[in-house]
């Protein structure tokens, strides 16, 4: 029998966010020890098909118990499929390494810069694009941002500074303060965009601190969050999402067509309906890039297209997605249209 996940009793709201994330499951016989699907476990690839696992409490107990097809838990469980070798699939899916323009800075874009600004996650989604990044040499917070701060300077043509990683909310408010103090001093940067997932991950991220911090910022500022099925989106998720918006935050989502997840017309006109009541307007919705170990999760161009003329035929405008992929090399996402 499917049930929901015993774990809910088990969260504590009060305690600090980084408490949640040390507490994290980083085991996938614990994950699906938790969830019932013990049995499972003999299919496990080894040493996680080289990409760790991480996933928070609080994600778990939005999982069905029982369910080993449940959306979320296809999201984050290590599969054998990750392990073959698929031709097409690459380690730097879309042209990361050749946009890189200082230390942890992707320019690839006119008027936008991207820092990648942690190499940490609060969950390992198995379709990552940069499950193959090499984070160690490429963060832009090392020496207080100096780098990449001394690329803006001389970038003038930049008005949008997007924080992206990892995930840049893995970052300590203060550090992130720390950026956005230095960024005062360099009048054509006008926007800060954070793509993130913590809101949805683990929403006790969007902390007091935090808000403090986004509401004092003159820049306008941009979240672009990361969900994929409606059933991300509890409780905690919107009030988070209440939380940014009352500090002056405009939300969007982006999401990505996934096989067994969210690759049915209803199940994202769901979404983007969810997506709204939460206070959050759907952006992209993007064909997978197309990363080593995550073929399995692919949807041709025509299916995502009927998907897309489904959600068009049932949604007002607004709450309608842009298909996109992106392109190694291209000046802006490509939108998927037919032939």
């Amino acid at each position: 029998m499917i049930t929901a996940s015993p774990l809910s009793a088990q969260q504590s709201p009060s305690k600090d966010w980084r408490h949640h994330w040390r507490e994290s499951v980083t085991d996938a016989r614990e994950l699906l020890n938790l969830l019932g699907l013990d049995a499972l476990t003999e299919s496990l690839p080894d040493a996680d098909a080289g990409f760790a696992v991480r996933v928070p409490r609080s994600f778990i107990a939005r999982m069905r118990h029982g369910d080993p097809r449940d959306p979320l838990l296809l999201q984050v469980l290590p599969q054998l499929a990750e392990c073959d070798e698929t031709p097409g699939y690459a380690a730097d899916a879309v042209g990361d390494m050749d946009a890189r323009s200082a230390h942890g800075v992707l320019h690839k874009y006119r008027g936008r810069a991207l820092l990648i600004a942690s190499g940490a996650c609060a969950v390992n989604c198995r379709y990552c694009f940069r499950r193959h990044f090499p984070y160690g040499e490429e963060i832009a917070a090392a020496a207080g941002w100096r780098e990449a701060l001394n690329y803006l300077r001389t970038h003038q043509d930049v008005e949008e500074l997007i924080l992206s990683g990892g995930d840049p909310l893995a970052l300590s408010t203060a550090k992130l303060t720390e950026l956005t103090t230095q960024l005062d001093t360099l009048p054509h940067v006008r926007r800060l965009r954070l793509h993130t997932r913590l809101p949805v991950v683990l929403p006790e991220r969007i902390d007091d601190t935090l808000i403090a911090w986004l509401g004092s910022l003159a820049l306008q500022k941009v979240v672009v969050l990361h969900a994929n099925h409606a059933r991300e989106l509890d409780e905690t998720v919107a009030a988070a999402c209440t939380r940014l918006r009352a500090a002056g935050v405009t939300l969007l989502n982006q999401s990505v067509l996934l096989r067994g997840v969210n690759d049915d017309g209803d199940t994202l006109c769901d979404l983007s309906s969810r997506l709204f009541e939460c206070g959050v307007l759907p952006y992209y919705l993007h064909q997978l890039d197309r990363v080593q170990g995550a073929a399995h999760f692919e949807i041709d161009d025509a299916r995502a297209l009927e998907l897309l003329a489904h959600m068009r035929d049932r949604l007002p405008g607004f709450l309608l997605p842009r298909l996109v992929r992106e392109v190694a090399g291209d000046p802006a996402k490509r939108p998927v249209e037919r032939p």
